[in-house]
């Protein structure tokens, strides 16, 4: 999908319960009842492609294939937060695919354990439709920041990941306090309430605007 290097190549298939540690007994049952196979395609480090980077130290690829066709951001959760490194996650069912990646750090008490700040993820398509590429130059912290800036519209090719998914978060809230708004704008009776509302959903979608606005300065 991304055409890589062939040092970069793995294939190696992990094999489900290697997770078990991390997760319930509800997760597990998903683990085992709808990932049909999870493999790891590919690594960017110095070793593979001879380019380092500071916060970022190795980029992993994981294909995970699915028995029936669902999300498994959950999953993809317990995944990342078992192993240091930055993933590149693609997951699959029949000739579909999605793709999904999170910015996540160290926990600054369990070198185990990562940190996750945020997700970057696409909906299902094929495969014809994905857009999506890697630009293996400068160091990984740019080839990891470059990736992720590709799953946001109009993203500032200036700031780096810390700035990006700070920005993302930021929009997120808002949009998230302008649906809270808008439902209790279906459901308010009170005349008096209802203008209230309507005044705060104004001044949300102004913000978001201006905030937008300022993103792709």
């Amino acid at each position: 999908m991304f055409n890589l290097p062939k040092s970069t190549v793995v294939k190696k298939v992990i094999p489900k319960n290697a997770f078990d540690a991390y997760t319930n007994t509800r997760q597990k049952k998903i683990f085992s009842e709808k990932i049909l196979r999870i493999t790891w395609t590919n690594k960017l480090s110095q070793d593979t492609i001879h380019i380092t980077g500071k916060d970022v130290q190795e980029i992993q690829f994981f294909e995970i294939e699915l028995k029936d066709k669902l999300n498994i951001k959950d999953l993809l959760v317990i995944i990342d937060k078992a192993i240091p490194y930055h993933i590149i996650f693609k997951i699959k069912f029949d000739e579909e695919y999605y793709l999904s990646t999170s910015a996540k750090h160290i926990h600054p008490t369990n070198d185990d354990n990562a940190v996750i700040d945020y997700t970057f993820s696409t909906d299902w398509m094929s495969k014809n439709e994905i857009r999506f590429y890697l630009e293996l130059k400068s160091n990984l912290d740019w080839i990891y920041k470059n990736f992720c800036s590709q799953f946001v519209a109009n993203a500032n090719e200036s700031i780096n990941l810390k700035e990006l998914v700070e920005n993302e978060k930021k929009l997120e809230g808002i949009k998230k306090d302008i649906e809270k708004v808008k439902s209790e704008i279906s459901r308010c009776k009170q005349f008096n309430k209802k203008v209230e509302l309507n005044l705060s959903l104004k001044k949300l979608e102004n913000e978001m605007r201006t905030y937008i606005k300022i993103k792709l300065m």
